[in-house]
């Protein structure tokens, strides 16, 4: 599909079209980054090369704009690492940050999977919520620690904890 068809696409149906577009230019971006990692464009012949191409994962990511379908490249000689998502991630930022709020304003982990599906993801696992929410405890647990440390008159306040 070329960017013509999918412009056409968006003209016709919005959402089905944004999502189009964004999977184009997110595999272009990935197209891009592999051929930085590589040290050579696709099919050039280099002393310069550092990995060879191995071909493409299906990738999916779980977005505000609905799942995409994304090819990720695959090197031989190193693993290929992209700015498009984080390793073993399948959620945008957007989405983490979205439970990270809702967890904040005290929606039970139950309810998280109603708010996040207003942002247009069916589904976000309880346990996926779950773990979210425990590594911003761990980082809170963290900051309070540090702060304890810095500024010795919080040792005062009550002990938290798990």
């Amino acid at each position: 599909m070329d960017l013509r068809d999918i412009v056409l696409n968006y003209l016709t149906d919005n959402e089905k079209g944004i999502q189009q577009l964004i999977t184009w230019f997110l595999n272009d971006v990935m197209k891009e980054e592999v051929a930085q990692q590589a040290g050579v464009p696709r099919y050039a012949r280099s002393s310069k090369r550092r990995a060879h191409r191995n071909g493409y994962r299906p990738r999916s990511l779980k977005t505000r704009f609905g799942e995409l379908s994304l090819q990720k490249p695959q090197l031989r000689e190193i693993p290929f690492e992209t700015k498009v998502f984080e390793r073993y991630s399948r959620t945008e930022k957007a989405l983490v940050n979205a439970i990270i709020e809702s967890y904040l304003q005290g929606v039970s982990t139950r309810n998280v999977e109603n708010v996040i599906s207003h942002l247009g993801v069916n589904q976000v696992s309880a346990s996926y919520v779950s773990k979210v929410a425990h590594e911003l405890d761990d980082k809170v647990l963290e900051f309070i620690e540090r702060s304890m440390r810095i500024f010795p008159t919080f040792s005062s306040m009550p002990h938290i904890s798990r």
